[in-house]
């Protein structure tokens, strides 16, 4: 799933829009439309697709029933779960969700995510930035992905936090 570069990309994403039932667009920081959230209504469980720019599935985004604790899957376009997304156990001071990698080490999302201010990272190397601090749009917030990480996946994982802090 990796991009091939090993160049930071900073991406825009609308905030509270990640809902089923609902598609918006990801763009990059040129303004390119690059991925698409496509919420599947009609669905027992809360489905999410993000779409490359042509319309290719590349991840699924399944909420998991039967579970003590809201968790959301994330599946490649082949079916195979690559992430398990869900909130830590209470923690104080600031929100904090755990994503569990099926291969490689797990990445942690602290900060304050309800204002889409927190940061996504692995082993203690930041993964991702996600603020709403440089934009003069209400409703917008970017989020940094660093260089040589699969934006796809970054991408996947803050619209699974956002969807599940907004639910």
């Amino acid at each position: 799933m990796q991009d091939g570069t090993n160049a930071a990309r900073r991406f825009q994403m609308r905030q509270k829009l990640v809902s089923i039932g609902d598609d918006y667009w990801i763009e990059d920081e040129d303004g390119r439309k690059v991925y698409k959230i496509d919420g599947k209504a009609m669905r027992i469980r809360d489905t999410l697709v993000l779409e490359d720019a042509d319309g290719h599935a590349v991840l699924k985004i399944q909420q998991r029933m039967a579970r003590l604790h809201k968790t959301m899957t994330i599946d490649d376009s082949d079916g195979r779960t690559v992430a398990t997304v869900k909130k830590a156990h209470l923690t104080p001071l600031r929100d904090r969700w755990v994503v569990h990698m099926e291969h490689g080490p797990g990445m942690d999302v602290t900060g304050d995510i309800i204002d889409h201010e927190y940061t996504i990272a692995r082993a203690g190397r930041e993964v991702a930035v996600v603020t709403k601090r440089w934009l003069r749009m209400r409703d917008t917030y970017t989020v940094d992905v660093a260089g040589g990480e699969d934006p796809a996946l970054v991408l996947a994982v803050v619209a699974v936090v956002d969807h599940m802090a907004h639910d």
